[in-house]
């Protein structure tokens, strides 16, 4: 019997037809009869006391339903450690927080009572840096932090601080490690916090029907963290909170946090149940709501003379801003694979997640390694420059391989690390690397070459859960209903390629359901971290196995064969001797009617479930442990041409060789790689935020936060190894972030190597490196 394929193909989004034409519903396209509107009273100061909240002018104006301050709602919430109250109370932790919150009439009444709340605040001492954080003597920014309730296991602030959390790993012996390093170097770098900028600004519902049950709508990655969140807090039975997802319009992680849901449930709340919506404006999404974090690093790098890398001595100081939210999770993954993709048998590396007052940082595409993979890979570059070797050729004689270690000391193979000497080849290649890696083209012009590896794995929880539903059509086509949502990588039809080539049928014949409810798609624990092929994928197969299993079942008895003696494909159940003798499915997803009548069995019914396994908590002194099932390889590169006079560049290429286990979709997984390029690019050479003394963030709106644009961007190569990860679905690696984590390095590189400094700093502006170059001297 002939077999369709389904993997491995360019097939076109299930969404695709409903985006082009416009009429894709999202979150904010919604329109309900009777909505109130909520907006938000936010604070100008960074670090500050809450003296008094005076709301007598704000209740009594034109169309206002209610005003909300945190006295109205008094919890902590958080992720990691309950630190974070939904609208402050005694206290300002950063520029933008929510202190109040209008419901009105109408988005205008809301806007003009906003103006009307009167803050009295008293300012304090601002801690402006991760580096002033841990200062002796540096404001603590949460005196009651040895209080606060641990949500997650390898929670350990530590108190009279500002560090919310210290992450350790010891690998091997360092004194060794230094005696047999012959070349040493050490440098400093600085990243600052940045933005997600997805195109849709965060938004929630939220109403409170007659009988208590609670309908959240949201723009969410993690609909299910919003649900339990909810129940936690405010005391509601979980069975009573329905969260609803269409589609999301971006989120990058930025829209896996839980804030405007409960901002949006408050107000609910305080209008007797009324249906009330929040929405960000491009101000507040930037500014009020969670970002990706900052860093600071001092790297230290050991080697022998011919390029081995003997030691690694690390500290990364993560800025989480003024609550933790994820950030110490964003250490934990920094720390794990703080070496980048390198054998290193000697490791010590300290990550510590610190609060300052800046906006408070959550998960953001690449999660953190974008961020620790710039300090490694410039520091890479330093020492292929004092060893006076190749770079590349140094990235290859280090290169992570099996039957190595990773610093949670985790021994690799071929299917859990992927081949990136094989990428490292291909990249040489594709860039035409022997050309030479900088060549003057006179008229004051540099064309020059920078070369980043990276890797990443999940650093997902030890028990993460993804379920998937399957029911059939009476014609034999197939309903998939899973609990990821569908945010932009495609991962909804990359569910249907897993099942139809599971199945054996036409992908056309998969019906997916795009909008998540939680009452009746199953859990999947978040659409984050670059798991959803891995984890829902795994629940497709199990679910695809308990289909087969029915109706091989159920045919044998028609068939009067053993089960063993029938397969599947094409909507059919046949003989494996003679395909030509079959049931169709049609006749066999709602029971099995015999001739005379007689009827046996039920409608078909597939479900599956996946939860991770043999992942483990990483040991407290040592770092030991398994944080992800497999990580994903790669090398990147970037071109530019520099202006050694006026200190502009032009971005000639950018190129991508990674280690993607299979491709399961070609044209969606270059799309997923290229996006994240072009947002490396983004942070690499100009997105940052920017404070005044006193914390204020200077760049809240897209006039003063500037991201890429058409025109602006260069030739993309984007090419794949594939070396199956044999526990994950037709061995694919997810590749979703991945885009994105060497590019800001790879910049860095050639713009260091065409202009002839150190460039150790992000955003890459010709201002800055006119400033390394000269002195700031004209």
């Amino acid at each position: 019997m002939h077999t369709i394929a389904a993997v491995g193909k360019s097939i076109q989004r299930k969404e695709a037809w409903d985006k082009v034409t416009g009429i894709a519903k999202y979150t904010d396209d919604y329109i309900v009869p009777g909505i109130l509107y909520a907006k938000l009273v936010t604070s100008p100061f960074a670090h500050a006391k809450i003296k008094s909240i005076d709301i007598s002018e704000a209740v009594k104006a034109s169309g206002v339903q209610a005003v909300i301050t945190g006295s109205s709602f008094p919890i902590l919430c958080g992720v990691e450690l309950e630190d974070r109250p939904p609208l402050a109370t005694d206290k300002i932790r950063y520029f933008g927080e929510p202190v109040a919150l209008i419901v009105a009439s109408s988005e205008r009444e809301a806007m003009h009572a906003v103006k009307l709340v009167k803050m009295e605040y008293e300012p304090l001492q601002v801690v402006n840096s991760p580096g002033d954080a841990i200062k002796a003597g540096a404001p603590i920014i949460h005196e009651n932090l040895y209080q606060y309730k641990h949500v997650a296991i390898e929670a350990s602030p530590e108190p009279n601080t500002n560090i919310a959390q210290r992450i350790k790993i010891r690998k091997g012996d360092m004194a060794k490690g230094w005696a047999e390093s012959e070349v040493i170097i050490e440098a400093s770098y600085t990243l600052p916090k940045s933005d997600h900028i997805a195109m849709e600004a965060r938004n929630a519902r939220a109403e409170i029907h007659a009988d208590g049950q609670v309908v959240i709508s949201s723009s969410t990655q993690a609909p299910y963290s919003v649900k339990k969140m909810i129940s936690k807090y405010f005391g509601i039975e979980e069975g009573k909170v329905t969260v609803k997802t269409p589609l999301v319009g971006g989120g990058f992680g930025g829209k896996a946090p839980v804030q405007l849901e409960m901002l949006a449930y408050m107000a609910s709340k305080s209008v007797g149940g009324r249906i009330v919506k929040i929405a960000n404006t491009r101000e507040e999404d930037i500014v009020t709501s969670p970002c990706r974090l900052g860093l600071e690093a001092k790297i230290k790098l050991g080697a022998s003379k011919n390029g081995l890398l003997k030691a690694a001595e690390m500290i990364y100081i993560v800025d989480t801003g003024g609550y933790t939210d994820i950030g110490p999770r964003l250490a934990k993954a920094i720390a794990v694979d703080c070496t980048g993709p390198y054998n290193i048998e000697n490791v010590w590396c300290d990550s510590l997640c610190v609060y300052t007052n800046h906006p408070y940082s959550t998960s953001f595409r690449g999660f953190g390694h974008a961020a620790y993979t710039f300090c490694i890979e410039r520091s890479l570059e330093k020492l292929a420059r004092k060893l006076a070797m190749d770079p590349l050729e140094l990235r290859i004689k280090n290169a992570i391989a099996p039957q190595m270690t990773t610093p949670t000391q985790i021994k690799t193979t071929l299917s859990n690390i992927g081949n990136l000497t094989a990428c490292l080849q291909k990249l040489k290649e594709s860039i035409n690397w022997n050309e030479g890696a900088r060549i003057d083209l006179g008229n004051n012009k540099i064309r020059a070459k920078g070369i980043s590896c990276f890797w990443k794995t999940s650093d997902s929880p030890t028990d993460a859960v993804s379920g998937v539903f399957l029911t059939f059509n009476t014609d034999g086509s197939i309903n998939l209903n899973s609990g990821a949502v569908e945010c932009g990588p495609g991962m909804k039809t990359t569910l249907a390629q897993i099942l139809a080539e599971k199945m054996k049928m036409d992908i056309s014949r998969i019906h997916v359901k795009l909008e998540v409810d939680t009452q009746i798609s199953p859990e999947h624990w978040k659409t984050v971290a670059s798991m959803t092929t891995f984890m829902a994928g795994k629940a497709t197969l199990r679910a695809a196995e308990d289909l087969i299993g029915q109706l091989k079942g159920l045919a044998a008895v028609a068939m009067r064969c053993p089960p063993e003696d029938l397969a599947v494909a094409e909507e059919k159940v046949f003989l494996k001797q003679d395909p030509s003798i079959y049931i169709a499915f049609k006749d066999l997803i709602h029971g099995y009617k015999y001739p005379n009548g007689n009827a046996i069995e039920g409608q078909t019914l597939g479900r599956g479930s996946f939860i991770m396994s043999r992942i483990t908590q990483l040991d407290k002194e040592t770092g030991k442990g398994k944080p992800g099932p497999a990580w994903a390889v790669g090398v990147q590169a970037v071109e530019v041409e520099f202006d050694t006079k006026e200190f502009t560049y032009r971005l000639l290429k950018a190129a991508t060789v990674i280690d993607a286990g299979r491709v399961l979709n070609p044209k969606t997984a270059r799309g997923l790689v290229t996006g994240g390029m072009c947002m490396g690019l983004g942070l690499g050479s100009r997105e940052s935020f920017s404070y005044d003394m006193q914390g204020k963030v200077l760049t809240t709106s897209l006039r003063t936060y500037k991201v890429m644009h058409i025109g602006e961007e260069p030739k993309y190569i984007v090419d794949f190894i594939e070396t199956p990860q044999i526990d994950s679905p037709y061995g694919a690696r997810g590749i979703a972030e991945h885009g994105i984590i060497g590019i800001p390095a790879a910049l860095a590189n050639a713009l260091s190597l065409a202009a002839q400094i150190d460039l150790d700093q992000l955003p890459l502006t010709p201002e800055y490196i006119w400033k390394t170059k000269t002195g700031g001297i004209v």
